[in-house]
């Protein structure tokens, strides 16, 4: 079985889980187009080692880029840019490599310790 996503206007309104043949018989007069999306795939890598297919499973609120031919995540924070690679996004400044937890401070684009 897929997870397949519903696209309007480049947007991700719904995904849904179903079998290839089920669009033989669906019929869905909405707006918008049903497109693959794969449950293992995360910044172009497949969790299980198969085939990534469009760099990132597909959620509802997420961006559908029929250029890259790609999934992803609304932008976090203004100053995070889009990692053309992955399709996720990334901070100015990486987060640190520390066992504490941490936050992103847009006032200050920095990472804050949890205490």
């Amino acid at each position: 079985m897929a997870h397949y996503a519903k696209i309007v206007e480049g947007k991700v309104i719904n995904v849904i889980r179903a079998e290839a043949e089920f669009f033989d018989t669906f019929i869905d007069d909405t707006p918008g187009k049903w497109i693959q999306t794969s449950y293992n795939t995360f910044a172009g890598n497949h969790r299980l080692e198969g085939t990534p297919l469009r760099k990132n499973f597909a959620s509802v609120g997420y961006t559908y880029d029929v250029t890259r031919d790609a999934f992803y995540a609304p932008q976090p924070y203004p100053s995070w840019t889009l990692d053309e690679s992955t399709c996720t996004w990334k901070p100015p400044v990486e987060r640190p490599d520390t066992s504490g937890m941490h936050t992103w401070n847009e006032t200050t684009k920095a990472w804050d310790e949890i205490t």
